[in-house]
Protein backbone atom coordinates (compact mmCIF):
# COMPACT_ATOMS: atom_id res chain seq x y z
CA UNK A 1 0.00 0.00 0.00
CA UNK A 2 2.01 3.41 -0.99
CA UNK A 3 1.19 6.84 0.65
CA UNK A 4 -1.36 7.66 -2.02
CA UNK A 5 -3.70 5.24 -1.05
CA UNK A 6 -3.44 5.87 3.21
CA UNK A 7 -3.90 9.46 2.77
CA UNK A 8 -7.70 8.56 0.90
CA UNK A 9 -8.22 6.13 3.74
CA UNK A 10 -7.06 9.06 6.11
CA UNK A 11 -9.94 11.76 4.03
CA UNK A 12 -12.36 8.37 4.19
CA UNK A 13 -12.04 8.24 7.85
CA UNK A 14 -12.25 11.86 8.71
CA UNK A 15 -15.51 12.28 8.87
CA UNK A 16 -15.96 8.80 11.37
CA UNK A 17 -13.64 9.82 13.54
CA UNK A 18 -15.18 13.46 14.26
CA UNK A 19 -18.49 11.84 14.59
CA UNK A 20 -16.77 9.42 17.32
CA UNK A 21 -15.18 12.45 19.04
CA UNK A 22 -18.71 14.43 19.22
CA UNK A 23 -20.71 11.23 20.74
CA UNK A 24 -17.55 10.52 23.30
CA UNK A 25 -17.56 13.74 24.42
CA UNK A 26 -21.63 14.54 25.18
CA UNK A 27 -21.34 10.54 26.57
CA UNK A 28 -19.01 12.32 29.24
CA UNK A 29 -20.86 15.00 30.04
CA UNK A 30 -23.77 12.41 30.35
CA UNK A 31 -21.82 10.15 32.60
CA UNK A 32 -20.75 12.92 34.71
CA UNK A 33 -24.14 14.36 35.27
CA UNK A 34 -25.17 10.81 36.35
CA UNK A 35 -22.32 10.38 38.84
CA UNK A 36 -23.01 14.16 40.66
CA UNK A 37 -26.76 13.60 40.35
CA UNK A 38 -26.02 10.21 42.40
CA UNK A 39 -24.60 12.33 45.16
CA UNK A 40 -28.06 14.24 45.70
CA UNK A 41 -30.12 11.38 46.48
CA UNK A 42 -31.48 9.72 49.61
CA UNK A 43 -30.50 6.43 48.88
CA UNK A 44 -32.84 3.52 47.57
CA UNK A 45 -35.48 4.12 44.25
CA UNK A 46 -35.53 7.69 44.80
CA UNK A 47 -31.88 8.19 43.98
CA UNK A 48 -32.02 5.90 40.58
CA UNK A 49 -34.99 7.57 39.19
CA UNK A 50 -33.25 10.96 40.25
CA UNK A 51 -30.33 9.34 37.99
CA UNK A 52 -32.26 8.39 35.11
CA UNK A 53 -33.56 11.57 35.55
CA UNK A 54 -31.02 13.56 35.32
CA UNK A 55 -28.94 12.04 32.60
CA UNK A 56 -32.18 12.48 30.63
CA UNK A 57 -32.40 15.91 31.27
CA UNK A 58 -28.68 16.54 30.19
CA UNK A 59 -29.27 14.73 27.21
CA UNK A 60 -32.22 17.18 26.61
CA UNK A 61 -30.02 20.09 27.15
CA UNK A 62 -27.44 19.15 24.68
CA UNK A 63 -30.30 19.03 22.12
CA UNK A 64 -31.53 22.24 22.85
CA UNK A 65 -28.16 23.84 22.30
CA UNK A 66 -27.69 21.79 19.13
CA UNK A 67 -31.19 22.95 17.37
CA UNK A 68 -32.52 26.13 19.19
CA UNK A 69 -29.78 28.30 19.48
CA UNK A 70 -28.75 28.12 15.63
CA UNK A 71 -31.87 30.82 15.25
CA UNK A 72 -30.04 33.47 17.15
CA UNK A 73 -26.46 33.26 15.17
CA UNK A 74 -28.16 31.40 11.68
CA UNK A 75 -28.43 34.72 10.10
CA UNK A 76 -24.84 36.47 11.46
CA UNK A 77 -23.29 33.62 10.26
CA UNK A 78 -24.71 33.98 7.01
CA UNK A 79 -24.23 36.98 6.45
CA UNK A 80 -20.64 36.80 7.40
CA UNK A 81 -20.96 38.66 10.16
CA UNK A 82 -19.83 36.25 12.27
CA UNK A 83 -17.66 33.26 11.65
CA UNK A 84 -18.79 29.99 12.70
CA UNK A 85 -16.58 29.44 15.30
CA UNK A 86 -16.79 33.04 16.70
CA UNK A 87 -20.37 32.32 16.70
CA UNK A 88 -20.33 29.12 18.54
CA UNK A 89 -18.18 30.70 21.45
CA UNK A 90 -20.31 33.93 21.58
CA UNK A 91 -23.66 31.91 21.83
CA UNK A 92 -22.37 29.07 24.15
CA UNK A 93 -20.92 31.72 26.52
CA UNK A 94 -23.90 33.98 26.39
CA UNK A 95 -26.51 31.35 26.52
CA UNK A 96 -24.95 29.85 29.32
CA UNK A 97 -24.75 33.21 30.73
CA UNK A 98 -28.29 33.67 30.70
CA UNK A 99 -29.17 30.06 32.06
CA UNK A 100 -27.18 30.51 35.22
CA UNK A 101 -27.67 34.13 35.85
CA UNK A 102 -30.98 34.83 34.28
CA UNK A 103 -33.02 31.32 34.44
CA UNK A 104 -34.72 32.58 37.57
CA UNK A 105 -34.82 30.06 41.14
CA UNK A 106 -38.37 28.63 40.68
CA UNK A 107 -40.19 26.74 37.60
CA UNK A 108 -43.36 25.66 37.07
CA UNK A 109 -43.52 21.98 37.52
CA UNK A 110 -46.18 21.41 34.87
CA UNK A 111 -45.07 23.41 31.60
CA UNK A 112 -47.68 26.47 30.30
CA UNK A 113 -50.49 25.25 32.37
CA UNK A 114 -50.99 22.50 29.62
CA UNK A 115 -52.39 19.84 31.78
CA UNK A 116 -54.28 19.47 35.08
CA UNK A 117 -52.03 17.84 37.50
CA UNK A 118 -54.85 17.36 39.69
CA UNK A 119 -55.95 14.24 37.55
CA UNK A 120 -52.81 12.85 37.91
CA UNK A 121 -53.03 9.55 40.87
CA UNK A 122 -49.73 10.09 42.62
CA UNK A 123 -46.15 11.39 42.36
CA UNK A 124 -44.55 8.27 41.41
CA UNK A 125 -47.03 8.90 38.23
CA UNK A 126 -45.94 12.54 37.47
CA UNK A 127 -42.75 12.01 38.05
CA UNK A 128 -43.06 8.75 34.76
CA UNK A 129 -45.24 11.94 32.88
CA UNK A 130 -41.77 14.27 32.88
CA UNK A 131 -39.02 11.53 32.59
CA UNK A 132 -41.09 10.47 29.10
CA UNK A 133 -41.82 14.26 28.13
CA UNK A 134 -38.39 14.74 28.50
CA UNK A 135 -37.41 11.98 26.74
CA UNK A 136 -39.48 12.31 24.25
CA UNK A 137 -39.14 15.84 23.68
CA UNK A 138 -35.06 15.27 23.60
CA UNK A 139 -35.69 12.22 21.04
CA UNK A 140 -37.28 14.57 18.63
CA UNK A 141 -34.79 17.35 18.64
CA UNK A 142 -32.25 15.03 17.90
CA UNK A 143 -34.04 13.98 14.65
CA UNK A 144 -35.09 17.33 13.50
CA UNK A 145 -31.46 18.15 13.92
CA UNK A 146 -29.69 15.40 12.06
CA UNK A 147 -32.06 16.56 9.10
CA UNK A 148 -30.95 20.09 9.74
CA UNK A 149 -35.17 21.58 10.62
CA UNK A 150 -34.83 23.91 13.30
CA UNK A 151 -38.37 23.64 15.64
CA UNK A 152 -39.27 25.03 18.82
CA UNK A 153 -38.19 23.24 21.41
CA UNK A 154 -41.10 24.87 23.33
CA UNK A 155 -43.56 22.69 21.54
CA UNK A 156 -41.32 19.77 21.42
CA UNK A 157 -41.61 19.99 25.48
CA UNK A 158 -45.08 21.23 25.61
CA UNK A 159 -46.48 18.07 22.92
CA UNK A 160 -44.46 15.26 25.28
CA UNK A 161 -46.04 16.59 28.18
CA UNK A 162 -49.34 16.29 26.63
CA UNK A 163 -48.92 12.79 25.42
CA UNK A 164 -47.62 11.86 28.86
CA UNK A 165 -50.22 13.42 30.61
CA UNK A 166 -53.28 11.55 28.51
CA UNK A 167 -51.39 8.39 28.72
CA UNK A 168 -51.59 8.62 32.50
CA UNK A 169 -54.69 10.29 32.82
CA UNK A 170 -56.79 10.42 29.66
CA UNK A 171 -58.12 13.37 27.43
CA UNK A 172 -59.43 15.40 30.32
CA UNK A 173 -56.08 16.45 31.83
CA UNK A 174 -55.35 18.96 28.96
CA UNK A 175 -56.25 21.99 28.82
CA UNK A 176 -57.41 22.15 25.19
CA UNK A 177 -57.82 26.10 24.89
CA UNK A 178 -53.79 26.09 25.59
CA UNK A 179 -53.27 23.54 23.04
CA UNK A 180 -55.55 25.66 20.58
CA UNK A 181 -53.30 28.67 21.54
CA UNK A 182 -50.35 27.27 20.84
CA UNK A 183 -51.34 25.54 17.26
CA UNK A 184 -52.39 28.72 16.28
CA UNK A 185 -48.81 29.72 16.96
CA UNK A 186 -47.48 27.89 13.85
CA UNK A 187 -49.21 30.05 12.10
CA UNK A 188 -49.09 33.33 14.03
CA UNK A 189 -45.13 33.30 14.74
CA UNK A 190 -43.21 33.03 11.00
CA UNK A 191 -46.02 35.21 9.47
CA UNK A 192 -45.31 37.90 11.89
CA UNK A 193 -41.50 37.55 11.76
CA UNK A 194 -41.52 37.27 7.83
CA UNK A 195 -43.51 40.47 7.78
CA UNK A 196 -41.44 42.67 10.21
CA UNK A 197 -37.91 40.86 8.60
CA UNK A 198 -39.88 41.78 5.27
CA UNK A 199 -41.14 45.19 5.84
CA UNK A 200 -37.79 46.57 7.85
CA UNK A 201 -35.79 45.54 4.93
CA UNK A 202 -37.90 47.23 2.60
CA UNK A 203 -37.64 50.35 4.95
CA UNK A 204 -33.70 50.11 4.24
CA UNK A 205 -33.68 49.75 0.49
CA UNK A 206 -36.08 52.48 -0.05
CA UNK A 207 -34.71 54.71 2.53
CA UNK A 208 -30.91 53.99 1.64
CA UNK A 209 -30.02 52.01 -0.76
CA UNK A 210 -31.79 53.05 -3.47
CA UNK A 211 -30.63 56.40 -2.94
CA UNK A 212 -28.50 57.68 -5.42
CA UNK A 213 -26.25 58.93 -2.59
CA UNK A 214 -26.20 55.63 -0.51
CA UNK A 215 -23.22 57.09 2.14
CA UNK A 216 -25.14 60.09 2.94
CA UNK A 217 -28.48 58.84 3.59
CA UNK A 218 -26.41 56.25 5.82
CA UNK A 219 -24.79 58.55 7.62
CA UNK A 220 -29.07 60.30 7.91
CA UNK A 221 -30.84 56.72 8.23
CA UNK A 222 -28.45 54.03 10.01
CA UNK A 223 -28.25 55.44 13.42
CA UNK A 224 -31.45 55.78 13.85
CA UNK A 225 -31.85 51.84 12.74
CA UNK A 226 -29.41 51.22 15.41
CA UNK A 227 -30.77 53.42 18.18
CA UNK A 228 -34.17 51.23 17.21
CA UNK A 229 -32.12 47.99 17.97
CA UNK A 230 -31.07 49.39 21.04
CA UNK A 231 -34.50 50.16 22.30
CA UNK A 232 -36.05 46.82 21.27
CA UNK A 233 -33.91 44.80 22.81
CA UNK A 234 -33.03 46.65 25.67
CA UNK A 235 -37.03 46.40 26.07
CA UNK A 236 -36.53 42.63 25.13
CA UNK A 237 -34.01 41.90 27.46
CA UNK A 238 -36.11 43.07 30.61
CA UNK A 239 -39.17 41.84 29.63
CA UNK A 240 -37.70 38.45 28.43
CA UNK A 241 -34.51 37.92 29.62
CA UNK A 242 -34.65 38.74 33.21
CA UNK A 243 -38.04 38.16 33.85
CA UNK A 244 -37.27 35.22 36.34
CA UNK A 245 -35.27 37.38 38.56
CA UNK A 246 -36.60 40.42 38.22
CA UNK A 247 -40.22 41.02 37.12
CA UNK A 248 -40.67 45.03 35.18
CA UNK A 249 -43.96 46.33 33.47
CA UNK A 250 -43.84 47.01 29.63
CA UNK A 251 -43.24 50.94 30.35
CA UNK A 252 -40.27 50.13 32.87
CA UNK A 253 -39.19 47.94 30.38
CA UNK A 254 -39.64 50.58 27.55
CA UNK A 255 -37.47 53.13 29.50
CA UNK A 256 -34.26 51.06 29.81
CA UNK A 257 -34.80 50.39 25.82
CA UNK A 258 -34.91 54.07 25.55
CA UNK A 259 -31.42 54.23 27.63
CA UNK A 260 -29.93 51.92 25.40
CA UNK A 261 -31.57 53.70 22.35
CA UNK A 262 -29.53 56.59 23.03
CA UNK A 263 -26.15 55.21 24.06
CA UNK A 264 -26.42 53.29 20.64
CA UNK A 265 -27.63 56.37 18.41
CA UNK A 266 -24.68 58.62 19.90
CA UNK A 267 -22.02 55.60 19.09
CA UNK A 268 -23.25 54.69 15.58
CA UNK A 269 -23.29 58.67 15.09
CA UNK A 270 -19.56 58.92 16.01
CA UNK A 271 -18.73 55.51 14.31
CA UNK A 272 -20.37 57.09 11.01
CA UNK A 273 -19.11 60.49 11.58
CA UNK A 274 -15.38 58.73 11.22
CA UNK A 275 -16.10 56.24 8.55
CA UNK A 276 -17.97 58.37 5.71
CA UNK A 277 -14.88 59.61 4.22
CA UNK A 278 -13.84 56.06 3.32
CA UNK A 279 -16.86 54.70 2.63
CA UNK A 280 -17.46 53.70 -1.36
CA UNK A 281 -21.26 54.63 -2.81
CA UNK A 282 -21.92 51.01 -2.70
CA UNK A 283 -24.17 48.09 -0.64
CA UNK A 284 -20.97 46.07 0.51
CA UNK A 285 -20.34 49.73 1.89
CA UNK A 286 -23.97 49.96 3.83
CA UNK A 287 -23.83 46.50 4.73
CA UNK A 288 -20.54 46.55 6.69
CA UNK A 289 -22.51 49.10 9.23
CA UNK A 290 -24.48 46.45 10.89
CA UNK A 291 -21.70 43.92 11.22
CA UNK A 292 -21.04 45.31 15.29
CA UNK A 293 -25.23 45.50 15.77
CA UNK A 294 -25.16 41.86 14.43
CA UNK A 295 -22.76 40.90 16.85
CA UNK A 296 -24.37 42.76 19.78
CA UNK A 297 -27.72 41.12 19.06
CA UNK A 298 -26.07 37.27 18.69
CA UNK A 299 -25.13 37.71 22.24
CA UNK A 300 -28.25 39.76 23.37
CA UNK A 301 -30.55 36.96 21.96
CA UNK A 302 -28.25 34.20 23.38
CA UNK A 303 -29.05 35.19 26.47
CA UNK A 304 -32.71 35.87 26.98
CA UNK A 305 -32.88 32.17 24.61
CA UNK A 306 -30.31 30.82 27.75
CA UNK A 307 -32.45 32.37 30.34
CA UNK A 308 -35.78 31.35 29.11
CA UNK A 309 -35.36 27.81 27.33
CA UNK A 310 -33.52 26.04 30.13
CA UNK A 311 -36.46 25.32 31.36
CA UNK A 312 -37.22 23.32 28.88
CA UNK A 313 -34.79 21.00 29.92
CA UNK A 314 -34.36 21.78 33.42
CA UNK A 315 -37.69 22.49 34.65
CA UNK A 316 -38.82 18.62 34.32
CA UNK A 317 -36.10 17.64 36.08
CA UNK A 318 -36.45 20.19 38.99
CA UNK A 319 -39.96 18.95 39.16
CA UNK A 320 -38.13 14.96 39.69
CA UNK A 321 -36.13 16.71 42.32
CA UNK A 322 -38.51 18.19 44.27
CA UNK A 323 -40.63 15.47 44.43
CA UNK A 324 -37.83 12.91 45.96
CA UNK A 325 -36.30 15.52 48.58
CA UNK A 326 -38.19 18.39 50.10
CA UNK A 327 -41.27 18.14 49.33
CA UNK A 328 -42.21 14.53 50.63
CA UNK A 329 -43.34 12.85 47.10
CA UNK A 330 -46.11 15.31 46.83
CA UNK A 331 -47.11 17.42 43.84
CA UNK A 332 -46.70 21.18 43.67
CA UNK A 333 -47.15 23.36 41.64
CA UNK A 334 -43.47 24.92 41.21
CA UNK A 335 -40.41 23.87 42.19
CA UNK A 336 -37.12 25.23 43.27
CA UNK A 337 -34.32 24.81 40.70
CA UNK A 338 -30.84 23.85 42.77
CA UNK A 339 -27.67 25.01 40.98
CA UNK A 340 -26.48 21.54 39.74
CA UNK A 341 -29.61 21.28 37.96
CA UNK A 342 -29.65 24.62 36.24
CA UNK A 343 -25.95 23.57 35.49
CA UNK A 344 -26.56 20.68 33.69
CA UNK A 345 -29.04 22.70 31.49
CA UNK A 346 -26.52 25.48 31.59
CA UNK A 347 -23.42 23.41 30.31
CA UNK A 348 -25.65 20.94 28.35
CA UNK A 349 -26.65 23.51 26.07
CA UNK A 350 -23.43 25.10 25.51
CA UNK A 351 -21.89 21.55 24.33
CA UNK A 352 -24.89 20.14 22.33
CA UNK A 353 -24.05 23.64 20.81
CA UNK A 354 -20.37 23.58 19.89
CA UNK A 355 -20.76 20.21 18.98
CA UNK A 356 -23.79 19.72 16.62
CA UNK A 357 -25.37 22.98 16.56
CA UNK A 358 -23.26 23.71 13.41
CA UNK A 359 -25.64 21.91 10.90
CA UNK A 360 -28.40 23.82 11.84
CA UNK A 361 -26.60 27.05 11.85
CA UNK A 362 -25.99 26.43 8.20
CA UNK A 363 -29.63 25.66 7.69
CA UNK A 364 -30.64 28.66 9.01
CA UNK A 365 -27.60 31.02 7.79
CA UNK A 366 -26.87 29.52 4.15
CA UNK A 367 -29.45 27.00 2.96
CA UNK A 368 -33.01 28.92 2.40
CA UNK A 369 -32.16 32.62 1.07
CA UNK A 370 -28.83 33.95 0.37
CA UNK A 371 -28.23 36.82 3.38
CA UNK A 372 -26.02 39.84 3.71
CA UNK A 373 -25.84 41.98 7.30
CA UNK A 374 -28.85 44.20 6.08
CA UNK A 375 -30.88 41.00 5.87
CA UNK A 376 -29.55 39.34 9.08
CA UNK A 377 -30.01 42.81 11.36
CA UNK A 378 -33.38 42.30 9.19
CA UNK A 379 -34.04 38.81 10.89
CA UNK A 380 -32.47 39.62 14.05
CA UNK A 381 -34.91 42.86 14.80
CA UNK A 382 -37.95 40.69 13.96
CA UNK A 383 -37.13 37.81 16.64
CA UNK A 384 -37.31 40.90 19.26
CA UNK A 385 -39.94 43.57 17.61
CA UNK A 386 -42.34 40.25 17.26
CA UNK A 387 -42.04 38.93 20.37
CA UNK A 388 -42.96 42.23 21.89
CA UNK A 389 -45.74 42.77 19.52
CA UNK A 390 -47.03 39.70 20.56
CA UNK A 391 -46.68 39.23 24.52
CA UNK A 392 -48.55 42.86 24.23
CA UNK A 393 -51.22 41.61 22.02
CA UNK A 394 -51.17 38.66 24.17
CA UNK A 395 -50.74 36.16 21.12
CA UNK A 396 -48.57 33.20 21.82
CA UNK A 397 -45.51 32.76 19.60
CA UNK A 398 -42.26 30.85 18.78
CA UNK A 399 -39.02 32.42 18.74
CA UNK A 400 -37.60 29.37 16.43
CA UNK A 401 -40.89 30.19 14.28
CA UNK A 402 -40.30 34.02 14.47
CA UNK A 403 -36.69 33.57 13.40
CA UNK A 404 -37.04 31.29 10.99
CA UNK A 405 -40.28 33.03 9.56
CA UNK A 406 -38.11 36.13 9.24
CA UNK A 407 -35.51 34.35 7.04
CA UNK A 408 -38.22 33.35 4.56
CA UNK A 409 -39.88 36.79 4.48
CA UNK A 410 -36.23 38.62 3.57
CA UNK A 411 -36.40 35.85 1.02
CA UNK A 412 -39.96 36.17 -0.56
CA UNK A 413 -39.38 40.38 -0.04
CA UNK A 414 -35.62 39.77 -2.62
CA UNK A 415 -38.11 37.37 -4.89
CA UNK A 416 -40.35 40.38 -4.80
CA UNK A 417 -37.94 43.06 -6.36
CA UNK A 418 -36.44 40.84 -8.20
CA UNK A 419 -39.65 40.31 -10.29
CA UNK A 420 -40.53 44.09 -9.48
CA UNK A 421 -36.97 45.24 -11.32
CA UNK A 422 -36.99 42.80 -14.28
CA UNK A 423 -40.87 43.65 -15.10
CA UNK A 424 -39.18 47.86 -15.06
CA UNK A 425 -36.24 46.22 -17.23
CA UNK A 426 -39.11 44.88 -19.82
CA UNK A 427 -41.22 48.37 -20.00
CA UNK A 428 -37.96 49.79 -20.61
CA UNK A 429 -37.35 47.26 -23.50
CA UNK A 430 -40.82 47.50 -24.89
CA UNK A 431 -40.86 51.32 -24.97
CA UNK A 432 -37.03 51.53 -26.89
CA UNK A 433 -36.75 50.61 -31.21
CA UNK A 434 -36.13 47.25 -31.77
CA UNK A 435 -32.44 46.51 -32.16
CA UNK A 436 -31.37 50.17 -30.25
CA UNK A 437 -29.69 48.13 -27.87
CA UNK A 438 -27.20 51.37 -27.51
CA UNK A 439 -30.42 53.30 -26.68
CA UNK A 440 -31.50 50.65 -24.79
CA UNK A 441 -28.52 50.37 -22.23
CA UNK A 442 -27.72 54.67 -22.11
CA UNK A 443 -31.76 54.27 -20.73
CA UNK A 444 -30.76 51.17 -18.21
CA UNK A 445 -27.50 53.03 -16.99
CA UNK A 446 -29.84 56.38 -16.35
CA UNK A 447 -32.80 54.10 -14.83
CA UNK A 448 -30.04 52.59 -12.51
CA UNK A 449 -28.71 55.57 -10.72
CA UNK A 450 -31.46 57.11 -9.80
CA UNK A 451 -33.84 57.76 -7.02
CA UNK A 452 -36.85 55.39 -6.19
CA UNK A 453 -39.06 58.61 -6.92
CA UNK A 454 -37.48 59.52 -10.18
CA UNK A 455 -37.62 55.93 -11.47
CA UNK A 456 -41.45 56.12 -11.59
CA UNK A 457 -41.23 59.33 -13.49
CA UNK A 458 -38.74 57.57 -16.28
CA UNK A 459 -41.73 54.88 -16.51
CA UNK A 460 -44.39 56.96 -16.35
CA UNK A 461 -42.70 59.32 -19.36
CA UNK A 462 -42.28 56.07 -21.61
CA UNK A 463 -45.64 55.09 -20.56
CA UNK A 464 -47.04 58.42 -21.78
CA UNK A 465 -44.89 58.22 -24.67
CA UNK A 466 -46.30 55.01 -26.06
CA UNK A 467 -50.03 56.25 -25.34
CA UNK A 468 -49.17 59.71 -27.83
CA UNK A 469 -48.31 56.86 -30.68
CA UNK A 470 -44.51 58.38 -29.69
CA UNK A 471 -43.11 54.87 -30.17
CA UNK A 472 -40.76 54.50 -32.82
CA UNK A 473 -40.52 51.01 -33.01
CA UNK A 474 -44.44 50.37 -33.09
CA UNK A 475 -44.91 47.45 -31.02
CA UNK A 476 -48.28 46.10 -31.02
CA UNK A 477 -49.98 45.20 -27.85
CA UNK A 478 -49.22 41.46 -28.20
CA UNK A 479 -45.39 41.75 -29.07
CA UNK A 480 -45.06 44.67 -25.70
CA UNK A 481 -46.57 41.84 -23.32
CA UNK A 482 -44.19 39.41 -24.87
CA UNK A 483 -41.76 41.44 -23.91
CA UNK A 484 -42.82 42.29 -20.25
CA UNK A 485 -43.19 38.64 -19.65
CA UNK A 486 -40.75 37.97 -16.96
CA UNK A 487 -40.50 34.61 -14.87
CA UNK A 488 -39.75 34.78 -11.21
CA UNK A 489 -36.69 34.21 -9.59
CA UNK A 490 -36.93 31.60 -6.90
CA UNK A 491 -34.52 33.43 -4.24
CA UNK A 492 -35.93 31.16 -1.78
CA UNK A 493 -35.26 26.98 -1.73
CA UNK A 494 -39.18 25.90 -1.66
CA UNK A 495 -37.22 22.62 -0.66
CA UNK A 496 -36.18 23.77 2.76
CA UNK A 497 -39.87 25.54 3.03
CA UNK A 498 -41.33 22.75 2.70
CA UNK A 499 -39.45 20.54 5.00
CA UNK A 500 -38.78 23.04 8.03
CA UNK A 501 -42.80 23.49 8.00
CA UNK A 502 -43.31 19.96 8.04
CA UNK A 503 -41.30 19.26 10.78
CA UNK A 504 -43.09 22.41 12.76
CA UNK A 505 -46.78 20.69 11.78
CA UNK A 506 -45.61 17.60 13.24
CA UNK A 507 -43.63 18.38 16.57
CA UNK A 508 -46.10 18.30 18.46
CA UNK A 509 -48.36 15.36 17.56
CA UNK A 510 -44.56 13.57 17.27
CA UNK A 511 -43.84 14.53 20.64
CA UNK A 512 -47.34 13.19 22.34
CA UNK A 513 -47.19 10.03 20.69
CA UNK A 514 -43.44 9.31 21.82
CA UNK A 515 -44.03 10.69 25.50
CA UNK A 516 -47.24 8.35 25.72
CA UNK A 517 -45.36 5.21 24.86
CA UNK A 518 -42.52 6.13 26.60
CA UNK A 519 -44.98 6.22 29.29
CA UNK A 520 -46.27 3.11 29.38
CA UNK A 521 -42.30 1.89 28.88
CA UNK A 522 -41.04 3.51 32.41
CA UNK A 523 -44.19 2.73 34.34
CA UNK A 524 -43.53 -1.30 33.12
CA UNK A 525 -40.14 -1.29 34.33
CA UNK A 526 -41.09 1.08 37.64
CA UNK A 527 -44.13 -1.26 38.66
CA UNK A 528 -42.66 -4.84 37.65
Amino acid sequence: MNLKDLDKIERATHKGRLELFRLGIGLIFMVGVMLYASTQGAGGHGTLMLVIAASIGGYMAMNIGANDVANNVGPAVGSKALTLFGALAIAAIFEAAGAIIAGGEVVGTIRNGIINPNLIPDANTFVWIMMAALLAAALWLNVATAIGAPVSTTHAIVGAIVGGGIAASGMDIVNWGKMGQIAASWVISPILGGLVAAGLLYLIKRSIIYQTDMVTAAQTIVPWLVAFMGWTFGTYIMLKGLNHVWKVSFIQASFAGTVLAIIFFVFAKYRLARLSTQMNNNKDSVNQLFTIPLIFAAALLSFAHGSNDVANAVGPLAAIVDVYSSNNGQIATSAPIPMWVMLIGAIGISLGLALYGPKVIRTVGTEITELDQTRAYCIAMSATVTVIIASQMGLPVSSTHIAVGGVFGVGFLREYLKYNHDRMVATIKAHHPEGDQAAIDAFLAKFNKASVDDKGKMLAELKAQAKRQMDPARFSKAERNALKKVYRTQLVKRSQLMRIAAAWVITVPATALMAAILFFMIRGMAVS
